[in-house]
């Protein structure tokens, strides 16, 4: 699949870039040099980040595993994560490295959520008879990580407000409700792959009451003027993620864990998982940025745009669309689409408003799917691309018919 996907790119910008230069277009392919070289250099410095990140974060998390954190969550999981991951034994430390994952990724802790994700993975891939082709755990896995999870969008708030903004939280309740599609339909679309039964009752058990709980906060939030909400959703991210480090250091210690120890054993694995995810990043880089210069991305927009004209419909969703299109590639171009639609249209404007629940609601899928299968070699993802694609493209038609409705 990957091979597939990978190769399908490079043909992609290569007739695009042929149609430009047909057209007169003399410097298409000049700038499609220039973005292998700019991507292979973003890889570079997005790696360092990653340095930095995995060696911290895998340090304090061989904290929590000697302290036995890790174990317990797995334990508390383990009757929900049997329906779901049946190959995944009950108690196994993959189950809690996921659980820490999902709850960093809800809360909009991107910093951390990367490297317990990754842990995860490699967890996982302890149980995969396979060295090069995904299992069913990971696939799941994977999937819910690419639906954007995320219940507190902070940085969207943030670009909001350094855009002039008079409400920059206006935007919560759409992406909450936009998100929240993604997920389903990526939890969904997994399910009908591997035949999960999400009717069991032990599920539901599992299922309904976070739903509930998930809901009431999201009444309790609507409620809020828009400083109490994003002076909270500030608040709870960043001590929440001090808090971790602090529940994590001070059970370690309880428990007489040699914390400094620890933390170093753990930074050296990090340090050797970042080594090893360069040339995933480059390869997958470099085709979407060769894919962005040929021209392909807006030759898509220019199509649909006059689809949408010849059956009359309300066009106005189109000016957001290059925010959705670019975002399954680049978090960084997406991000850019973003600010060029504030700035284009005004930050109130309702291209504007829905390009940043799309920001909010869709995620870096094939960032995600490089990273997280190139730490630990799979090259196989099976229906992971697709699966994942569809909870993107559920987040996008979400995004459009709650925008419309809030702000139509």
């Amino acid at each position: 699949m990957l091979n597939g996907l990978w190769f399908g790119f490079f043909l992609v910008a290569t007739v695009s870039a042929l149609s430009r230069w047909l057209l007169g277009d003399p410097t298409v392919f000049a700038a499609m040099v220039e973005s292998l070289f700019a991507m292979a250099k973003l890889s570079v410095e997005v790696m360092v980040i990653l340095f930095g990140t995995l060696t911290l974060w895998l340090g304090f998390l061989r904290i929590a595993e000697r302290a036995g954190l890790v174990d317990w969550l797995a334990r508390l999981l383990g009757p929900l994560f049997a329906r779901l991951m049946p190959e995944v034994p009950r108690g196994h430390p993959a189950l809690g490295l996921i659980t820490l994952n999902f709850a960093a990724n809800a809360l909009g802790l991107d910093n951390a959520a990367t490297p317990i994700g990754l842990k995860a993975m490699k967890a996982l891939q302890t149980l995969n008879p396979s060295t090069t082709t995904a299992s069913n755990a990971q696939i799941l896995f994977l999937v819910l990580n690419a639906s954007s999870l995320t219940l507190l969008p902070v940085s969207i708030f943030m670009y909001r407000a350094q855009q002039g903004a008079a409400d920059p939280t206006l935007v919560f309740l759409p992406i909450l409700l936009a998100t929240s599609a993604s997920t389903l339909a990526g939890l969904l679309s997994v399910a009908f792959m591997q035949r999960l039964k999400l009717w069991d009752p032990v599920v539901l058990g599992y299922l309904i009451p976070g739903a509930l709980l998930l809901g009431g906060g999201m009444a309790v939030l609507a409620g809020l003027s828009a400083t109490a909400l994003a002076a909270l959703s500030s608040l709870m991210g960043n001590l929440t993620l001090f808090g971790l480090i602090l529940l994590f250091l001070l059970v370690g210690a309880l428990r007489k864990v040699p914390v400094y120890e620890a933390f170093i054993e753990g930074a050296q694995e990090g340090f050797e998982v970042a080594k090893n995810l360069l040339p995933y990043l480059v390869a997958m880089l470099c085709a979407v940025g060769v894919l962005r210069a040929s021209g392909a991305l807006d030759l898509g927009l220019d199509g649909i745009r006059t689809l949408i004209g010849w059956t009359g419909w309300d066009a106005r969703f189109v000016d957001a669309l290059p925010t959705a299109l670019v975002k399954p590639f680049s978090g960084s171009a997406a991000r850019a689409m973003l600010i060029e639609t504030m700035q284009s249209h005004g930050v109130d404007s309702f291209p504007a408003l829905l390009a940043a629940t799309m920001q909010g609601s869709t995620e870096t899928t094939f960032y995600v799917l490089a990273v997280y299968f190139g730490s630990v070699g799979l090259q196989r993802a099976r229906h992971a691309v697709g699966c994942a694609l569809l909870a993107d493209l559920s987040g996008v038609l979400a995004s459009i018919g709650v925008c419309y409705w809030f702000f139509g």
